[in-house]
Protein backbone atom coordinates (compact mmCIF):
# COMPACT_ATOMS: atom_id res chain seq x y z
CA UNK A 1 0.00 0.00 0.00
CA UNK A 2 2.81 2.46 0.74
CA UNK A 3 4.26 1.91 -2.74
CA UNK A 4 1.11 2.70 -4.15
CA UNK A 5 0.26 5.52 -2.02
CA UNK A 6 3.55 6.44 -3.10
CA UNK A 7 3.45 6.27 -7.12
CA UNK A 8 0.07 8.01 -6.69
CA UNK A 9 1.18 11.19 -4.78
CA UNK A 10 3.79 11.58 -7.46
CA UNK A 11 1.84 10.78 -10.72
CA UNK A 12 -0.91 13.72 -9.29
CA UNK A 13 1.79 16.04 -8.75
CA UNK A 14 3.17 15.24 -12.18
CA UNK A 15 -0.55 15.93 -13.89
CA UNK A 16 -1.35 19.29 -11.43
CA UNK A 17 2.49 20.31 -13.21
CA UNK A 18 0.81 19.61 -16.66
CA UNK A 19 3.85 17.86 -18.09
CA UNK A 20 1.07 15.15 -18.28
CA UNK A 21 -2.54 16.06 -17.20
CA UNK A 22 -3.97 12.87 -17.34
CA UNK A 23 -1.64 10.88 -15.64
CA UNK A 24 -3.55 11.00 -12.58
CA UNK A 25 -6.67 9.63 -14.11
CA UNK A 26 -5.06 7.04 -16.41
CA UNK A 27 -3.60 5.79 -12.91
CA UNK A 28 -6.43 5.98 -10.72
CA UNK A 29 -8.64 4.10 -13.82
CA UNK A 30 -5.63 1.34 -13.76
CA UNK A 31 -6.03 0.18 -9.91
CA UNK A 32 -9.76 -0.04 -10.97
CA UNK A 33 -9.43 -2.16 -13.84
CA UNK A 34 -6.65 -4.39 -12.20
CA UNK A 35 -8.43 -5.02 -9.68
CA UNK A 36 -11.62 -5.99 -11.75
CA UNK A 37 -9.14 -8.19 -13.76
CA UNK A 38 -8.15 -9.79 -10.88
CA UNK A 39 -11.36 -10.27 -9.04
CA UNK A 40 -13.40 -11.18 -12.36
CA UNK A 41 -10.95 -13.39 -14.21
CA UNK A 42 -7.86 -14.01 -11.93
CA UNK A 43 -6.12 -12.21 -14.05
CA UNK A 44 -2.14 -12.83 -14.57
CA UNK A 45 0.57 -11.92 -16.63
CA UNK A 46 3.35 -14.27 -17.42
CA UNK A 47 6.44 -12.94 -18.92
CA UNK A 48 6.28 -9.05 -18.05
CA UNK A 49 9.79 -9.25 -17.67
CA UNK A 50 10.00 -8.75 -21.23
CA UNK A 51 8.71 -5.22 -21.46
CA UNK A 52 11.88 -2.96 -21.09
CA UNK A 53 11.67 -0.31 -17.89
CA UNK A 54 12.97 2.32 -20.64
CA UNK A 55 13.18 2.11 -24.41
CA UNK A 56 10.61 0.97 -27.59
CA UNK A 57 8.86 -2.23 -27.99
CA UNK A 58 6.23 -3.32 -30.49
CA UNK A 59 3.92 -5.63 -29.14
CA UNK A 60 1.87 -7.69 -31.49
CA UNK A 61 -1.03 -9.28 -30.06
CA UNK A 62 -4.13 -11.76 -31.08
CA UNK A 63 -7.52 -9.70 -30.78
CA UNK A 64 -10.63 -11.25 -29.14
CA UNK A 65 -14.05 -10.55 -29.28
CA UNK A 66 -13.75 -7.53 -27.26
CA UNK A 67 -9.55 -6.82 -26.08
CA UNK A 68 -10.40 -6.37 -22.43
CA UNK A 69 -6.91 -8.71 -21.97
CA UNK A 70 -5.31 -5.69 -23.69
CA UNK A 71 -7.12 -3.14 -21.23
CA UNK A 72 -5.61 -5.30 -18.34
CA UNK A 73 -2.32 -5.26 -19.61
CA UNK A 74 -2.69 -1.84 -19.93
CA UNK A 75 -3.55 -1.30 -16.54
CA UNK A 76 -1.06 -3.75 -14.91
CA UNK A 77 1.92 -2.08 -16.84
CA UNK A 78 1.44 1.15 -15.83
CA UNK A 79 1.10 0.03 -11.98
CA UNK A 80 3.88 -2.32 -12.52
CA UNK A 81 6.35 -0.69 -15.02
CA UNK A 82 4.84 3.18 -14.52
CA UNK A 83 4.68 2.92 -18.42
CA UNK A 84 1.94 3.45 -20.39
CA UNK A 85 1.59 0.92 -23.64
CA UNK A 86 0.46 3.26 -26.83
CA UNK A 87 -1.88 1.63 -28.82
CA UNK A 88 -3.45 1.20 -32.47
CA UNK A 89 -7.00 1.00 -32.18
CA UNK A 90 -9.93 0.67 -35.31
CA UNK A 91 -10.80 4.24 -36.52
CA UNK A 92 -14.91 3.16 -35.68
CA UNK A 93 -13.59 4.22 -32.01
CA UNK A 94 -13.19 7.30 -32.78
CA UNK A 95 -16.93 7.50 -33.49
CA UNK A 96 -18.39 5.78 -30.33
CA UNK A 97 -19.94 8.20 -27.94
CA UNK A 98 -18.31 9.51 -24.83
CA UNK A 99 -14.64 7.56 -26.15
CA UNK A 100 -13.21 10.83 -26.86
CA UNK A 101 -11.83 11.26 -23.55
CA UNK A 102 -10.64 7.71 -22.98
CA UNK A 103 -9.17 7.43 -26.43
CA UNK A 104 -6.87 10.57 -25.92
CA UNK A 105 -5.98 10.10 -22.27
CA UNK A 106 -4.54 6.10 -23.46
CA UNK A 107 -2.88 7.25 -26.57
CA UNK A 108 -5.24 5.08 -28.54
CA UNK A 109 -4.82 6.12 -32.69
CA UNK A 110 -5.84 4.57 -35.73
CA UNK A 111 -2.36 4.53 -36.33
CA UNK A 112 -0.18 4.97 -39.63
CA UNK A 113 3.12 2.99 -40.45
CA UNK A 114 5.09 6.73 -40.24
CA UNK A 115 3.10 7.63 -36.93
CA UNK A 116 3.86 4.19 -35.27
CA UNK A 117 7.59 4.54 -36.68
CA UNK A 118 7.78 8.06 -34.88
CA UNK A 119 5.51 6.68 -31.71
CA UNK A 120 8.49 3.88 -31.47
CA UNK A 121 11.38 6.28 -32.17
CA UNK A 122 10.15 8.20 -29.19
CA UNK A 123 10.63 4.93 -26.93
CA UNK A 124 7.38 4.26 -25.93
CA UNK A 125 5.99 0.94 -25.97
CA UNK A 126 3.21 0.31 -28.64
CA UNK A 127 0.93 -2.36 -29.42
CA UNK A 128 -0.53 -3.28 -33.20
CA UNK A 129 -3.06 -6.09 -33.53
CA UNK A 130 -2.72 -6.97 -37.42
CA UNK A 131 -5.84 -8.87 -37.57
CA UNK A 132 -8.18 -6.18 -35.96
CA UNK A 133 -11.82 -5.84 -36.11
CA UNK A 134 -11.84 -9.28 -38.45
CA UNK A 135 -10.20 -11.21 -36.20
CA UNK A 136 -12.37 -10.23 -33.39
CA UNK A 137 -15.52 -10.84 -35.14
CA UNK A 138 -14.62 -13.67 -37.43
CA UNK A 139 -11.48 -15.42 -36.27
CA UNK A 140 -12.61 -19.17 -35.47
CA UNK A 141 -10.88 -21.44 -32.47
CA UNK A 142 -8.04 -18.73 -32.00
CA UNK A 143 -7.24 -18.60 -35.85
CA UNK A 144 -4.92 -15.64 -37.03
CA UNK A 145 -6.37 -13.48 -39.44
CA UNK A 146 -3.83 -11.10 -40.88
CA UNK A 147 -4.10 -12.00 -44.41
CA UNK A 148 -1.31 -10.45 -46.01
CA UNK A 149 -0.64 -7.69 -44.11
CA UNK A 150 2.85 -5.88 -43.36
CA UNK A 151 2.58 -2.58 -41.84
CA UNK A 152 3.34 -4.05 -38.19
CA UNK A 153 6.58 -5.66 -39.94
CA UNK A 154 7.28 -2.23 -41.57
CA UNK A 155 6.92 -0.26 -38.52
CA UNK A 156 8.85 -2.60 -36.52
CA UNK A 157 11.69 -2.24 -39.47
CA UNK A 158 11.51 1.33 -39.65
CA UNK A 159 11.94 1.68 -35.73
CA UNK A 160 14.42 -0.92 -35.56
CA UNK A 161 12.10 -2.41 -32.39
CA UNK A 162 12.14 -5.15 -30.36
CA UNK A 163 8.77 -6.99 -31.24
CA UNK A 164 6.54 -9.14 -28.27
CA UNK A 165 4.01 -11.49 -28.97
CA UNK A 166 1.23 -11.37 -26.72
CA UNK A 167 -1.51 -14.00 -26.14
CA UNK A 168 -4.05 -14.30 -23.41
CA UNK A 169 -5.11 -17.77 -22.45
CA UNK A 170 -8.96 -18.14 -22.86
CA UNK A 171 -9.56 -14.41 -24.59
CA UNK A 172 -12.54 -15.83 -26.57
CA UNK A 173 -14.06 -17.77 -23.69
CA UNK A 174 -14.65 -14.76 -22.15
CA UNK A 175 -16.61 -12.46 -25.06
CA UNK A 176 -18.18 -15.28 -28.00
CA UNK A 177 -19.67 -13.59 -31.37
CA UNK A 178 -22.46 -15.00 -32.66
CA UNK A 179 -21.21 -16.33 -35.49
CA UNK A 180 -24.38 -17.42 -37.44
CA UNK A 181 -25.63 -16.29 -40.33
CA UNK A 182 -21.69 -15.22 -41.13
CA UNK A 183 -21.77 -14.35 -44.29
CA UNK A 184 -24.09 -11.67 -43.11
CA UNK A 185 -22.13 -10.32 -40.56
CA UNK A 186 -18.93 -10.48 -43.07
CA UNK A 187 -20.97 -8.76 -45.80
CA UNK A 188 -21.40 -6.09 -43.34
CA UNK A 189 -18.08 -5.68 -42.37
CA UNK A 190 -16.89 -5.30 -45.68
CA UNK A 191 -19.64 -2.57 -46.66
CA UNK A 192 -19.46 -0.88 -43.44
CA UNK A 193 -16.07 -1.47 -41.86
CA UNK A 194 -18.00 -1.81 -38.33
CA UNK A 195 -18.54 -4.80 -36.27
CA UNK A 196 -21.79 -6.19 -36.33
CA UNK A 197 -21.95 -9.32 -35.80
CA UNK A 198 -23.65 -9.58 -31.87
CA UNK A 199 -21.06 -10.27 -28.96
CA UNK A 200 -22.00 -11.93 -25.78
CA UNK A 201 -20.47 -13.46 -22.56
CA UNK A 202 -18.45 -11.31 -19.87
CA UNK A 203 -18.04 -14.56 -18.19
CA UNK A 204 -15.25 -15.13 -15.75
CA UNK A 205 -13.18 -17.05 -17.12
CA UNK A 206 -9.06 -17.45 -16.10
CA UNK A 207 -7.55 -14.90 -18.36
CA UNK A 208 -3.91 -15.51 -18.23
CA UNK A 209 -1.44 -12.81 -20.69
CA UNK A 210 1.50 -14.17 -21.90
CA UNK A 211 4.23 -12.09 -23.02
CA UNK A 212 6.93 -14.33 -25.86
CA UNK A 213 10.37 -13.88 -26.29
CA UNK A 214 11.47 -10.60 -27.78
CA UNK A 215 11.80 -10.96 -32.02
CA UNK A 216 14.62 -8.67 -33.12
CA UNK A 217 14.39 -7.61 -36.33
CA UNK A 218 17.69 -9.23 -39.01
CA UNK A 219 19.89 -6.63 -41.01
CA UNK A 220 18.18 -6.49 -43.88
CA UNK A 221 15.43 -8.45 -43.62
CA UNK A 222 12.18 -7.65 -45.72
CA UNK A 223 9.15 -7.03 -44.05
CA UNK A 224 7.44 -10.11 -45.35
CA UNK A 225 10.20 -12.28 -43.95
CA UNK A 226 9.78 -10.64 -40.12
CA UNK A 227 5.93 -10.86 -40.62
CA UNK A 228 6.52 -14.37 -40.81
CA UNK A 229 8.60 -14.64 -37.97
CA UNK A 230 6.17 -12.71 -35.78
CA UNK A 231 3.08 -14.40 -36.81
CA UNK A 232 5.66 -17.67 -36.01
CA UNK A 233 5.76 -16.43 -32.97
CA UNK A 234 2.44 -15.75 -32.19
CA UNK A 235 0.78 -19.03 -33.38
CA UNK A 236 3.51 -20.72 -30.84
CA UNK A 237 2.35 -18.92 -28.18
CA UNK A 238 -1.28 -19.78 -28.56
CA UNK A 239 -0.11 -23.20 -29.59
CA UNK A 240 1.90 -23.44 -26.14
CA UNK A 241 -0.95 -22.40 -23.68
CA UNK A 242 -4.51 -22.66 -25.61
CA UNK A 243 -6.41 -25.33 -24.76
CA UNK A 244 -8.37 -26.10 -28.97
CA UNK A 245 -11.35 -26.12 -28.77
CA UNK A 246 -11.76 -23.62 -26.39
CA UNK A 247 -14.69 -24.02 -24.18
CA UNK A 248 -16.47 -21.94 -21.53
CA UNK A 249 -16.93 -24.81 -19.16
CA UNK A 250 -13.07 -25.85 -19.46
CA UNK A 251 -11.85 -22.15 -18.79
CA UNK A 252 -14.33 -21.14 -16.26
CA UNK A 253 -12.86 -24.18 -14.07
CA UNK A 254 -9.47 -23.13 -14.54
CA UNK A 255 -10.13 -20.22 -11.93
CA UNK A 256 -9.97 -23.18 -9.08
CA UNK A 257 -8.21 -26.13 -11.08
CA UNK A 258 -5.77 -26.95 -14.23
CA UNK A 259 -5.98 -29.98 -15.62
CA UNK A 260 -2.43 -31.31 -16.30
CA UNK A 261 -1.88 -30.50 -20.13
CA UNK A 262 -1.61 -33.56 -22.86
CA UNK A 263 1.32 -33.51 -25.15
Amino acid sequence: MGILRRNLYNILHESLEQRDPWAGGRYLISLVWDAHGYIWHGYEVQGIEHLPDSGRCLLIYYHGAIPIDIYYLVARTIIVKGRLIHCVGDRFLEKVPGWGHILEAFDITAGTVSSCIKTLSEDHILSISPGGVREAQFSDNYQLLWGNRTGYAKVALGANAPIVPVFTENIREAFRVVSWPQRLWVMLYEKLRFPCAPVYGGFPVKLRTHLGEPIIPRPGESPEELAERIQEGLAGLIRDNQRLPGRILRALLGRVYEAPRQN
